[in-house]
């Protein structure tokens, strides 16, 4: 088994099938802190393989992955975390990221995408208020936002919603999707 395998076909949907169990009150708050330790290890243990086994070269890009405030679902954001670096991006931030903090990264540091993640739908107008917010801090005026998670799977209009550029489906296809917004960001300027 490929250790992309183990993070597209074992962790991301093993990641939806313990939220999907939740929400549907088949699991508790035990059970789900104990699964989701387990996939917390094996990322652990494939996370810097993984990463190594990538694009060695980076390219120059700079990404920061936060959650959205508030925000406790951060798995997800690991598995992209693992996916930008191995493709070569520099990236800052990712799961643990403080509240407030964001803002001083991009009043700070050039970023050319922001990558957000929410789980929960009474985030979604915090989410696109901290976007507005982000984008008039940073130091990059033309900077991207991603956002990802099921909200935005399950209806891509929250996108919009939020004020994001674009939304990412998968880990693995996360990075060409950051790629393509940069190019339609440079054609707009």
């Amino acid at each position: 088994v490929t250790l992309e395998s183990i993070y597209l076909d074992l962790l991301e949907p093993g990641a939806r099938r313990l939220g999907t169990l939740w929400e549907a009150d088949l699991c508790d708050f035990t059970e789900v802190t104990v699964a989701l330790g387990r996939m917390q290890q094996v990322l652990r243990a494939v996370s810097t393989e993984f990463r190594s086994e990538g694009n060695c070269t980076s390219n120059g890009r700079r990404m920061l992955l936060v959650p959205a405030p508030g925000e406790h679902h951060t798995f997800g954001l690991a598995i992209v975390s693992d996916f930008f670096a191995r493709s070569g991006w520099d990236v800052w931030g990712g799961p643990g990221s403080p509240d407030g903090d964001a803002f001083r990264l991009v009043r700070d540091t050039w970023f050319d995408i922001v990558g957000l993640s929410v789980g929960c739908a009474s985030r979604l107008d915090v989410l696109a208020a901290d976007i507005r917010a982000l984008r008039a801090a940073s130091r990059n005026s033309a900077i991207g936002m991603i956002v990802g998670g099921p909200l935005f799977i399950a209806e891509p209009a929250n996108v919009d919603r939020v004020g994001a550029d674009a939304m990412v489906v998968n880990a693995r296809l996360a990075p060409a999707a950051a790629l393509a917004l940069l190019e339609r960001l440079a054609t707009r300027n």
